[in-house]
């Protein structure tokens, strides 16, 4: 009797509080609804649950293409189905290439043949399962070359200038790189650009092994063994099928020659463990390598391009395959054709537990919780639609298929597309579209994190204090109300939706507690999962919650939580950096050909050490930013503008269907007609992977990166267009103001 009394006195309670709190968007009646019906969201979701499914759906290896793909897929289309959900496959053929031969070998000074293969282990129940993809990179040319090593760190563009001023060439070696500082892809498509005519990656102790701690199985570390596998295709051309750019590869779907897509590579490469990695090291002569580039192996590093040469050889199947996609809707009662989107891929490289399958997990309890709503009576306003996407791993695949097939629906219904990958113990990211800023912060400020019991915004609020670099910055960050958005650049599945379409993005992930060396090996298992990355799998729960609340807002929502006047905000800082940039590099530049100048006078006498000296670089001309600049000050005025019509459209019960649709539609006014320069298929002027970062985010790419290349004919024009395109946001977000 007591419990009871107890229990009706806190459901009192929670409805009280529930009234008396207005979520943006909503009426203070609405909110009141909407906070009891997330009550019931999480009363629905499971930690215990979403472990189970974690087991369950990476029990086997399900690469895209292979029938533990098929089988998954069709395990998560079962559940949405049983869940009361609509449910269904949609089937894209695409190319996928796999390893036939894979040979590495040290052929002079010393002899040595890579084992190319991590052993199972018997803390780790699938690690020898058949039918594992075996160590290898996705999108490598086939090839058969012996060559000198060089060593080239990281393998990106600053590594070849230093390899320059030292006198070392990789025209016709094999380059050996280590991972990290970059997508992986980037450092065999610069390899290729400087002429090496292979590639090696390796994953170096320093940054991914033992110097971190305890390698698995008995810590969570990589161990010598443990190989990241991943695709290398040319992503920041374009994602998806590498033979259907701009097309859904649908059996149908007209295709390019293979010798013809741009985003294949045209030497082989390959990924190898520390142990492997350790024997070409050592063998190599020449000059000692920069301090800064010696790693955690106990050898002295050197550049190479002397006596040790290596043998490469990769051949592949190149096969065309099947990619599922499970897509699962629930029909809006009042909006119907107005989509609310949720997306988290399937497959992956082996098994999969942490990438992808615990962001899978959580999702799926998502839906499952939805699911137990719909029992209940509740129906949303808007259409919900769960996706889960196959074939990310290797290029985004089956996301990109989706929505070039879909591109011109997408853009007419879909309010927003929120993300999620694999997820773990820690802290909250966020990134995405800056209007959904406050739209955010209102949801974090109301999830608990599981392990301090303080909000997911408070820890990670804490987090970045803890951080910062300077006393200011601390106290700033502590005195800071509000949230940002990390801008996006690519590896995950938001960007066919984000940077192709133009429409309103979030990605959303728990991690930074849970470091581990699994990342696209064998032992990314559910052994590995339990052990070292959430094994009470609450934070499973905090993603289905942080998630699933913005599903049920975006769905439910009067008025659409978007406010300009934080990307205003966010894209006047961009402009700034650049003409800070420009101004940085105008004195850099000015004071580095004195001083060349100065040892060419020097070293007059010398001949051959007057040739290893970096050629005097062109002046840095003053870019004219004034269009820029009174776009962003138009922007700023038509922002504030809409955010006072919001305001005041909040306030009252009328039907705002009209002024909800131009909301949800104002981010693709930022989309260029033309694309990206030599990447047409990028199409938003303000967010892109970068030409030479890949994942890592290029914002207001055109101007930067013509800037970055000194590129300054294209700069300007590029200055221009973005100008072109904030003016056209700002015309249609005083359109929206005024209606």
């Amino acid at each position: 009797m007591k419990k009871t009394f107890t229990l009706a006195l806190i459901a009192i309670t929670s409805a009280a509080s529930a009234q008396q709190k207005i979520i943006g968007g909503f009426t203070s009646a609405s909110s009141a609804k909407e906070l009891q019906t997330e009550q019931a969201f999480d009363a629905s979701l499971s930690a215990p649950r979403i472990g189970e499914t974690i087991k369950e759906l990476s029990a086997f290896p399900h690469n895209v293409g292979s029938p533990g793909s098929k089988a998954v897929a069709e395990k998560i289309l079962a559940k949405y189905k049983s869940y009361g959900l609509d449910a269904h496959l949609e089937a894209y053929t695409v190319l996928f290439p796999t390893p036939k031969t894979r040979v590495l070998e040290l052929t002079g000074p010393t002899k040595y043949t890579a084992l190319l293969k991590e052993p199972a282990l018997a803390e780790d129940a699938t690690s020898g399962q058949a039918n594992q993809l075996p160590t290898y990179n996705a999108w490598s040319g086939d090839g058969d070359v012996t060559a000198p090593l060089v060593f080239v760190n990281y393998g990106l563009p600053d590594d070849y200038e230093t390899l320059a001023k030292l006198g070392v060439d990789v025209k016709g070696k094999i380059v050996i790189a280590k991972y990290g500082r970059s997508w992986r892809g980037i450092k065999p498509k610069v390899a290729y650009e400087h002429g090496a005519v292979g590639c090696i990656i390796y994953s170096d102790p320093k940054d991914d092994g033992y110097t971190a701690g305890d390698v698995y199985p008995k810590g969570a570390y990589k161990n010598e063994y443990g190989v990241q596998r991943g695709s290398v295709m040319d992503m920041v051309i374009y994602p998806g099928d590498p033979l259907t750019p701009g097309v859904g590869a649908t059996k149908e779907a007209k295709r390019l020659d293979r010798n013809d897509a741009v985003t294949i590579l045209k030497i082989p490469v390959l990924p190898i463990s520390y142990h492997d990695a350790q024997p070409l090291l050592a063998a190599m002569d020449g000059q000692v390598a920069p301090r800064d580039w010696q790693g955690g192996l106990p050898i002295t590093y050197h550049l190479g391009a002397g006596k040790a040469t290596a043998h490469l050889k990769m051949e592949f199947n190149w096969d065309m395959v099947t990619a599922y996609d499970v897509i699962a809707k629930i029909k809006g009662s009042k909006y119907p054709d107005e989509w609310v989107l949720r997306g988290n891929h399937h497959d992956a490289w082996v098994n999969g537990a942490g990438d992808p399958i615990s962001g899978q997990s959580a999702m799926l309890d998502e839906a499952k919780a939805l699911g137990d709503l719909l029992k209940t009576g509740w129906k949303p306003k808007r259409t919900i639609i769960y996706c889960s996407w196959d074939g990310e791993e290797p290029g985004l695949l089956g996301s990109t298929e989706f929505a070039e097939e879909h591109d011109k629906e997408l853009q007419q219904k879909a309010v927003v597309y929120i993300n999620s990958d694999g997820n773990g113990r820690g802290f909250l990211g966020t990134g995405g579209s800056q209007a959904l800023e406050p739209f955010v912060d209102e949801i974090t400020q109301n999830v608990t994190d599981p392990q301090t019991n303080v909000s997911v915004f408070d820890r990670r609020k804490a987090k970045q204090a803890v951080d910062a670099s300077s006393a200011k910055d601390k106290k700033e960050i502590l005195e800071r109300k509000t949230g940002k958005l990390e801008s996006l650049g690519s590896g995950s599945d938001y960007s066919s939706f984000l940077q192709h379409l133009g429409i309103p993005t979030l990605d959303i992930g728990y991690g930074g507690e849970d470091g581990g060396g699994e990342y696209h090996s064998i032992y990314d298992s559910f052994d590995d999962y339990r052990r070292f990355k959430d094994s009470s799998f609450k934070y499973g729960v905090a993603l289905a919650q942080t998630a699933g609340h913005a599903v049920l807002r975006m769905a439910d929502a009067d008025l659409l939580p978007f406010d300009f006047r934080n990307l205003q905000t966010t894209i006047d800082k961009y402009v700034t950096e650049l003409t800070d940039l420009v101004d940085k590099m105008h004195e850099n530049t000015a004071i580095e050909n004195q001083l060349i100048k100065a040892n060419d006078f020097a070293l007059a006498a010398d001949p051959t050490k007057r040739e290893q000296l970096p050629v005097a670089k062109d002046t840095v001309p003053r870019l004219d930013f004034t269009t820029l600049k009174a776009a962003m000050d138009t922007f700023k005025k038509a922002a504030d503008k809409l955010a006072t019509k919001w305001t005041l459209a909040s306030q009252d019960n009328r039907d705002n269907d009209k002024l909800n649709k131009q909301l949800y539609q104002a981010e693709q006014q930022l989309l260029s007609i033309d694309g990206l320069p030599r990447r047409p298929w990028y199409r938003h002027t303000i967010y892109a992977p970068g030409f030479y970062t890949g994942y890592g985010v290029k914002t207001l790419p055109g101007i930067r990166e013509a800037i970055e290349q000194r590129n300054w004919k294209e700069a300007q024009e590029q200055i221009g267009v973005v100008a072109a395109s904030i003016n056209k946001l700002s015309v249609y977000l005083n359109t929206a103001a005024g209606s």
